[in-house]
């Protein structure tokens, strides 16, 4: 069965504008990201206030993937793509209503029992901040500050999954913007207004939620969103959800034991050195950049043609859609991970070294960003397999995996953290992280009969063009020592970027001669 040609909108042309758009939207929140943490770094650098707002900051993200984004990607997504195809739109909106209202109901309730067990959490998540009574008192008042942002994203994730329904990407793509505005004003004002500024960029982090939840509330209205008071939480659809849901949680679950488990070994200074928690956070945020610009965008965008195809049976079709956006990942992560592998150090002391954040910072976290990286390409590889898994309405392969890879990663934290310190913690995540993948690439290729069929060959030559092309972007660095830094790092990277694209046309891959013909076009579609 093939994709119907009068829906566009499945067609690898319609995927790569989707794609586009989020991968705008993000790189956007990227920048401003990048600004942000700037700003952090300066004001807070990895010492102890550092680990303690990260700390509480982590804690309502972490349930905020558990039972927001998490449940947006895995069950809501293709359950509405299904009452929107089948249903009227009287029965779709009442369906939405009930699923807000109880994402709502439940939100609220682990926010109210988070603020009351808020100094359990604290102990449980970090031990190591129990040997300093300061640190441990200041992570607990900021942990309940920032929880209610769990139900300020909860309901924005959910709110993004019906937008992605009816391919409406743009708002949820730069909402996040927002966030990164909010709190890089207020670290700027509260670092010269308050006597403990780190009170205000919580406050910051508030507000920041607020604005996402509002614009994604505005954008639904446009597309007619009409909140109609549901009859029974217990709807058929919600039921629906529910069953999927459960593995989903439990995959989310094992996710987040994974962060914990991270977050409990950076938290022993006594083993990592001081400041851990702060410099995974800052060496993470730099691999999430690629990350999320491209590998979540990617993702996001296929969710739903995905779905589409698994509803039609259409698995020829699928097939070949998860094909491209694998290829499409290696394409953009390779080139990533030999860049961030080699020029760790400098990008880190370029971007961060100032203020608060020392030679000392940029050290501990070069080490982390550096081995974070080899696992780039999985990350972003597990990302569009289980968002395929997910499409299949198949949500237990992907949680047994992740919780092999749990176990694996447990056992790596604990062996390498004691010679590598905080390095052997990210390099932990990127062993665990590529052996998840490998798993389920080979499971989704026993599912699908074949989808391995060109992949490895196609890995290959791309993993050749960036290693050639990463040994020239090294020597562009090693050897223009006379050139200011920034500068000689742009160069660099635009030198490396150029050498890749023409051995990729040299290497006959397909991405770099659709971007070629692309440019010849004056920007124009082909």
């Amino acid at each position: 069965m093939s994709i119907d040609k009068s829906h566009p909108r499945d067609s690898h042309r319609s995927l790569i504008k989707s794609t586009s758009i989020l991968s705008l939207g993000t790189l956007s929140s990227r920048i401003l990201g990048f600004v942000r943490d700037i700003v952090l770094a300066r004001m807070l650098g990895t010492g102890v206030t550092a680990d303690a707002f990260f700390v509480a900051f982590k804690i309502p993200n972490l349930f905020r993937d558990l039972v927001g984004e998490g449940a947006t990607n895995a069950a809501v997504v293709p359950i509405l793509s299904e009452y929107k195809e089948k249903q009227d739109l009287e029965n779709f909106w009442e369906f939405v209503s009930a699923i807000l209202a109880l994402a709502l109901i439940i939100l609220s309730v682990i926010t109210i029992l988070g603020i009351l067990l808020a100094p359990v959490i604290v102990r449980l998540l970090a031990p190591g901040f129990i040997a300093d009574p300061h640190k441990l008192l200041l992570t607990i008042r900021l942990t309940k500050l920032l929880f209610p942002y769990l139900v300020l994203i909860g309901l924005t994730a959910y709110s993004m999954g019906i937008l992605f329904t009816f391919r409406s990407f743009a708002v949820s793509a730069f909402s996040p913007c927002l966030l990164n505005i909010a709190m890089i004003g207020s670290a700027l004002i509260a670092s010269r207004t308050m006597k403990e500024p780190v009170f205000g960029l919580a406050v910051g982090v508030l507000i920041g939620g607020v604005l996402q939840f509002w614009v994604q509330w505005k954008s639904l209205g446009q597309i007619g969103m009409r909140y109609l008071r549901p009859k029974t939480l217990r709807h058929p659809g919600v039921v629906q959800i529910g069953r999927l849901l459960i593995p989903r949680l439990v995959g989310s679950g094992v996710y987040q034991l994974t962060v914990l488990i991270d977050t409990f070994c950076a938290s022993l200074s006594t083993i990592v050195g001081q400041g851990g928690i702060s410099a995974i956070y800052y060496a993470n945020r730099i691999v999430q950049c690629p990350m999320g610009i491209f590998g979540v965008a990617m993702a996001s965008a296929v969710l739903p043609t995905l779905s589409g195809l698994a509803q039609k049976k259409d698995l020829v079709s699928l097939k070949k859609t998860l094909v491209f956006s694998l290829e499409n990942i290696f394409f953009v992560m390779c080139p990533m991970t030999v860049i961030l592998i080699l020029l760790s150090e400098p990008i880190i002391r370029i971007f961060f070294q100032r203020g608060e954040f020392g030679a000392y910072s940029t050290m501990i976290t070069s080490s982390a960003l550096s081995y974070y990286a080899i696992g780039l390409l999985s990350f972003g590889g597990i990302k569009i397999l289980v968002t395929a898994f997910y499409a299949l309405q198949d949500t237990k392969t992907p949680v047994k995996v992740a919780a092999l890879c749990l176990g694996i990663n447990a056992v790596l934290n604990f062996i390498l953290m004691f010679p590598l310190k905080v390095g052997g913690i990210a390099l932990a995540s990127a062993i665990a992280g590529t052996i998840d993948f490998l798993i389920l690439l080979h499971f989704m290729d026993r599912r699908l009969e074949g989808i391995n069929t060109g992949l490895w060959r196609y890995f290959v030559k791309v993993c050749g063009a960036s290693v050639l092309s990463g040994a020239a972007v090294f020597w562009m660095w090693r050897d223009f020592v006379f050139v200011p830094e920034i500068v000689r790092l742009i160069s660099a990277a635009m030198t490396g970027m150029l050498l890749y694209g023409s051995l990729c046309l040299a290497f006959k891959i397909d991405q770099a001669r659709k971007i070629w013909e692309w440019i010849k076009k004056g920007g124009q579609e082909a």
